[in-house]
């Protein structure tokens, strides 16, 4: 999954895809370099971000996702907690909702079960204005899994069926980077929910932490947790730097499975 950000305040590459034909070339390398899915956001989630209105949001998002769907054979994914935006996308052809309040903001889960489409859901607690503030947990897993389980509840009670359905652990979400390294070394426990896992960690603050890396150079260490995601078991790698990660996971699944095509 390849993020395309048309915010001015994205943590990673804000204001650089603004532009709907810079978005387009992004998108199209992405594609060529091996994606399947594009992620649009149109609302920064990063710790103290502005907010945006429902209508600045649906400006930012809807040209970009009716382009993408136009121009290209691939998924469109909407990053979006707002109901009309939800609605909107899914009516311009986009083929996944991923939302980081796990469709609970008011109307989202109605407006998610409406589209038909499947969605995304991912753990954090409170806002992203105020998710870093003090977060804590007595055992991050499991409670991240519990809330996960909860919100899945939730969803086939409003008529989104289990096979609809994928979970992110939200990593970088209203979690320490303590959380972050046990969350994320114990994500095999995460599988007990029979769902499959979407990962983004790409240029995260979790990678910065340990590598005393300012954002531009955090590529080698989102390339090492993208094959150690992918080794724990998820079925999606959300990340910015599509060529590089996809020669990581090329190499990984060639040890994994392609050993034998080259004896």
């Amino acid at each position: 999954m390849g993020i395309i950000n048309i915010t001015p305040d994205s943590f990673s590459d804000g204001g650089q895809y603004n532009n709907l034909d810079a978005a387009l070339r992004r998108a199209e390398g992405m594609l060529q370099a091996g994606a399947s899915l594009l992620d649009v956001g149109g609302e920064s989630t990063r710790p103290g971000a502005a907010t945006v209105t429902p209508q600045q949001e649906l400006e930012r998002v809807a040209p970009l996702v009716e382009a993408l769907v136009r121009n290209f054979d691939c998924i469109v994914s909407v990053d979006t907690s707002t109901p009309a935006v939800m609605t909107e996308s899914a009516a311009l052809g986009a083929g996944l909702l991923n939302d980081v309040r796990s469709l609970q903001r008011e109307g989202a889960l109605q407006a998610a079960a409406q589209s038909g489409l499947p969605v995304c859901l991912m753990h954090m607690l409170g806002e992203p204005q105020t998710m870093q503030q003090a977060p804590h947990y007595d055992d991050v897993a499991a409670e991240v899994a519990a809330f996960l389980q909860q919100r899945v509840e939730a969803c086939v009670a409003a008529g989104i069926t289990r096979e609809r359905i994928v979970l992110d652990p939200g990593f970088g979400f209203a979690k320490t980077l303590s959380h972050n390294l046990e969350l994320f070394h114990r994500m095999a426990e995460l599988h007990a929910l029979e769902l499959p896992l979407l990962v983004g960690v790409s240029r995260k603050s979790m990678i910065g932490a340990v590598l005393d890396k300012p954002v531009d150079q955090r590529l080698y260490g989102s390339l090492a947790l993208a094959v150690m995601a992918l080794e724990r078991g998820a079925r999606i790698i959300r990340v910015h730097d599509v060529v590089q990660t996809m020669d990581a996971l090329k190499l990984f699944q060639a040890v994994q499975t392609g050993w034998q095509e080259h004896r």
